[in-house]
């Protein structure tokens, strides 16, 4: 694995195979959010919810699609966020395991403002909410297929999109190597945690994406601990 990190890894990771799951990908997804905890994973999202927000003029009403949202623990900080600015916001939870589903039906169980839907990237309805935001998302498809993605979420997109993922380098990698083994016995945490940061990004990664999209606005950063946020606004606006 310490190979210098140049390139991304191309290995498929265990979740990835949509034959096997269970009550141990459940548990996986519950682990996940403890590493989520850890590592700050929500703040990055966020951050770029924030932005299409404010640049959108602060609508009283706002909607978030996640798509490959697992649980969806991430957008917990985000109905905390749409509280304090008292947005009346309505998230959707997408993703295409029915564990996944499960998981996050049960941790919004009490909140009306979240649905939970089974479903595809390349089936979503067109401009169907403002904000489409993939949180460890990406970094599951390869390179040629990226553009597809994002295109895709913009399509299902009003505003824009928020990119949540993973800096390529080896410090994240040893730190979640380790602290997925402190967290989890589950084969899919101890294998794919680190596997994620393997198969994730850096800057040129980015500048790769915004040629071949061709967007006119694109816009990406470093953020704590280790990820990158992109944001891509909608070329119909």
């Amino acid at each position: 694995m310490f190979r210098g990190f140049k390139q991304r890894a191309s290995e498929h990771e265990l979740m990835d195979d949509f034959s096997t799951g269970g009550p141990e990908l459940r548990e996986a997804l519950q682990h996940l959010r403890i590493l989520n905890r850890v590592f700050g994973a929500a703040a990055p999202t966020l951050y770029g919810v924030q932005r299409i927000w404010t640049e959108s003029g602060k609508p009283s009403r706002f909607s978030i699609l996640d798509i490959g949202s697992g649980s969806g623990d991430v957008n917990r900080h985000i109905l905390r966020w749409a509280d304090e600015n008292l947005i009346d916001l309505r998230v959707t939870l997408v993703d295409i395991t029915e564990e996944a589903c499960e998981e996050a039906r049960l941790l919004y169980l009490n909140e009306p403002r979240v649905q939970v839907m089974r479903n595809d990237l390349f089936k979503l309805p067109e401009g169907g909410v403002d904000v489409v935001t993939g949180t460890q998302f990406v970094h599951h498809f390869a390179a040629n297929e990226l553009p597809k993605v994002v295109e895709s979420m913009l399509k299902a997109s009003r505003y824009g999109v928020v990119i949540n993922d993973i800096h390529r380098h080896w410090i994240p990698w040893a730190a979640v190597w380790l602290t997925a083994r402190i967290v989890s016995k589950n084969r899919y945490i101890v294998n794919d945690g680190p596997l994620s940061v393997a198969k994730g990004f850096r800057s040129e990664d980015w500048k790769n994406l915004r040629k071949a999209l061709g967007v006119s606005k694109m816009f990406y950063t470093w953020r704590p601990l280790f990820r990158y946020v992109v944001v891509i606004w909608n070329s119909k606006l």
